[in-house]
């Protein structure tokens, strides 16, 4: 890594630190809507438990999401927005067969 490099690596991360300890405003800010999982678990016609076993989460934890007691984050989100826009080839994809 040469030293522009890394002086440009070293500024995002001193920036990132200023935005975390609130000293400085991000530049952007992405929010992204909340699934509804239960929506999203009729729409492909399972039970709680096949479909938490198909996502791979606890039945309590898909329970928890339906109930808004909890919310999906992270992997968890993207894999439900897959799974409501394309069901068949996600679980194509993670368990080598269709619906």
């Amino acid at each position: 890594m040469n030293n522009e490099m890394f002086n440009e690596l070293l500024g995002s991360v001193e920036e990132a630190g200023e935005i975390m300890r609130g000293e400085r405003l991000p530049s952007r800010k992405f929010n992204f809507a909340e699934p509804d999982v239960k929506a999203i678990r009729d729409q492909v016609g399972f039970s709680q438990s096949k479909f938490s076993a198909l996502i791979g989460v606890s039945v309590r934890t898909l329970q928890n999401w339906e109930q808004g007691h909890r919310h999906p984050t992270g992997p968890a989100k993207v894999l439900l927005k897959l799974v409501h826009s394309n069901p068949e080839s996600v679980f194509k994809e993670l368990h080598g067969h269709q619906l």
